[in-house]
């Protein structure tokens, strides 16, 4: 585990870091916390920087300037910053130190003043309850730390911080989840044993939903998912299958763009009684694109008619409407001829070159213009516009 100090040079050699550790520094009561401390001292790259202010934040947004969108129920902001050597916009995260108080399992917590020291003490588990502020005028970093939190992160170790914490906010359970998998930590036993006794149907299922989404984006998604099952068996549906044996293909054929997180739900869900997946995905959040995915794909029922499929245009009326996550998860040699070879496939000619040329308007414009894409898909035909308007004629003429 690196130094307070060597964390600091590891934050300065961000991008953003000499900019924003400045402002930090200038601040009073202003601290870099969470994840970005937990990753530098273990030598990783942090994903962003949180920073906590025990005072008004107002001065440290308005120091660091960039865009702002503001949280003002929990005092909080987001500041998006364009740096030189990034890849990208620099996100910020900013927030007042506070506590929280919470009226009911689950409930969206009521917001309280507080210091740092208090501000980390209410965070989720001990290794992300860790602040770091840059020393002034060549002085040494300050650490700040629940009791514990080093030690926790030295032996790799995942401890919430008091027996409510998952009554209070059953999604940090998804949270252990993930960061087990992301760090390679093990969950201390009592902090399994409260996880197992937690009910995640305190809290919204919309706020469970975005964790599950959350967890479908992570590097390892089936080890995070399989971590939370382990944790807590209400979290995912019965008879969910986390070891899908079709899923690797599916991902493999899937381009560049399509949506991996739902074709990895939607393979898991296999099993699932179609009745119940339907409804614990609409109570989860997810739209009604979203849940056609991931329930067409996790009944398969795009394979028999590619299966049988075997012209191009067969494997086009096969997938006709069905998005490509389904088709790759369908797999076999007819979808990845589709996803590979044919979907881009267009005729082109319109229908207003039909009209031009003679066609009445009417539904022999559309029966042409299937015909002669059909001939395309089926590689009897060659592109470009002349052939198709001379294999439009020709369907025309057969049609009289």
């Amino acid at each position: 585990m690196l130094t307070p100090t060597q964390a600091m040079d590891e934050l300065l050699a961000l991008p953003e870091g000499p900019f924003v550790l400045e402002q930090v520094a200038q601040t009073p009561g202003a601290w870099v916390v969470g994840g970005a401390v937990r990753d530098v001292l273990l030598g990783r790259a942090p994903r962003e920087l949180d920073l906590v202010v025990q005072a008004d934040p107002a001065p440290l947004i308005a120091a660091l300037g960039g865009s702002v969108v503001s949280h003002a129920r929990f005092g909080t902001a987001t500041v998006t910053l364009d740096m030189a050597g990034a890849r990208g916009p620099v996100t910020v995260d900013i927030a007042r130190a506070r506590t929280e108080t919470y009226r009911a399992p689950g409930a969206l917590p009521d917001v309280h003043e507080a210091t740092v020291l208090e501000d980390l003490e209410r965070r989720d588990v001990s290794v992300n309850a860790i602040a770091l502020r840059p020393g002034v005028q060549g002085a040494a970093p300050e650490l700040l730390q629940v009791p514990g939190a080093l030690e926790d992160l030295d032996r790799g170790l995942l401890r919430v911080l008091h027996d409510r914490s998952f009554g209070d906010d059953p999604t940090r359970l998804w949270r252990v989840a993930r960061y087990a998998v992301r760090l390679g930590f093990a969950v201390d036993a009592h902090t399994a044993a409260l996880a197992a006794r937690a009910d995640p149907r305190t809290v919204t299922g919309v706020r469970l939903g975005n964790e599950l989404r959350l967890a479908l984006r992570e590097r390892d998604p089936l080890a995070v998912l399989r971590t939370a099952q382990a944790l807590n068996g209400l979290l995912l549906p019965e008879g969910i299958d986390l070891d899908p044996r079709r899923l690797p293909d599916a991902l493999a054929l899937l381009p560049a763009g399509g949506r991996d997180d739902l074709v990895t739900l939607a393979a898991c869900c296999g099993p699932v009684d179609a009745a119940t997946l339907v409804a614990w995905l609409a109570d989860l959040g997810f739209s009604a694109a979203e849940l056609d995915i991931v329930a067409a794909g996790s009944r398969a029922s795009t394979y028999m008619p590619l299966h049988r499929a075997r012209s191009g245009s067969d494997i086009a009326r096969a997938v006709r409407g069905v998005p490509l996550e389904v088709v790759a998860l369908a797999g076999g040699a007819q979808a990845e001829r589709w996803i590979r070879e044919l979907q881009d496939v267009r005729l082109q000619i319109t229908g207003e070159d039909l009209l031009a040329a003679g066609v009445p308007e009417g539904p022999a414009v559309g029966r042409v213009l299937q015909r002669v894409l059909d001939q395309r898909l089926d590689g009897t035909l060659e592109g470009g516009r002349d052939a198709e308007l001379a294999a439009a004629r020709a369907a025309l003429a057969a049609d009289d």
